[in-house]
């Protein structure tokens, strides 16, 4: 499967509600590192809706951050975290789920799904890795 059909199914897996954002986005990559799809699903359930708050950081940007500390075994991943912060804000024009949803605005910047979406190839995109 190509970034691109991962990043579009991690987005299907939200709009239908079969998963939160976090656990979208860690089970379309969980082929890539050394854990379990299941492991990853529980590990990421508490992750939705900006930690339950809306307050807190997108659970997509969490899941992909998880999936970016797995893949590099924690070498380098805070430098890297800071670049996929930085894309995925390019990306979405936020990075709290507040923001995100435009509550307190009423202007939604990017809907869960390309969030989903847009955390995938961001990670893509600071691994450095081809499809």
């Amino acid at each position: 499967m190509t970034i691109q059909e991962k990043a579009d199914k991690a987005g299907m897996l939200k709009k239908t509600g079969q998963m939160n954002c976090c656990q979208a986005v860690t089970s379309v990559m969980a082929d890539t590192v050394n854990i379990d799809e299941v492991t990853l699903h529980n590990m990421a359930s508490g992750f939705a809706a900006g930690m339950g708050t809306m307050e807190a950081t997108c659970g997509a940007l969490v899941g992909a951050n998880m999936i970016l500390g797995l893949k590099t075994e924690g070498n380098g991943t805070v430098r890297q975290s800071r670049e996929l912060l930085t894309k995925f804000k390019e990306k979405c024009g936020a990075v709290t789920c507040k923001d995100l949803k435009g509550v307190g605005t009423g202007k939604v910047l990017c809907e869960c799904e390309n969030c989903c979406r847009n955390a995938v190839l961001a990670l893509n995109e600071v691994l450095g890795e081809a499809d």
